[in-house]
């Protein structure tokens, strides 16, 4: 379930990189209500939960498609802090997201 959300997401947020940047896009504009209503909120929630450092790697190595060196270039974090980060917040968004798959399954 996530896994598909993920990849939906993925291919639209490449599909548009050079219109504008993450931070202006509504989260709306990318979801779609054919299944799994929720889905594009609890991944929201679980994204806005990360704190800020996490969220941006993670956002712009997941869904703009970045390597670890242009991160490190965009933020000024040195690589190996991208590697970190992005790590953290993915083990923080498996945890988050397997609790809610309980609570709702």
């Amino acid at each position: 379930m996530f896994t598909t959300a993920y990849h939906t997401m993925i291919d639209v947020i490449r599909k548009d990189k050079g219109s504008d940047s993450f931070d202006k896009a509504n989260p709306a504009d990318y979801s779609h209500n054919t299944q799994y209503t929720g889905l594009q909120k609890v991944l929201n929630e679980a994204i806005d939960k990360l704190p800020k450092d996490q969220k941006a790697v993670i956002l712009l190595r997941d869904y703009e498609g970045y390597d670890y060196n242009e991160i490190a270039e965009i933020t000024n974090l040195s690589e190996s802090q991208v590697k970190v980060y992005i790590f953290r917040g993915r083990k923080f968004l498996k945890n988050y997201l397997g609790s809610i798959e309980q609570v709702l399954g």
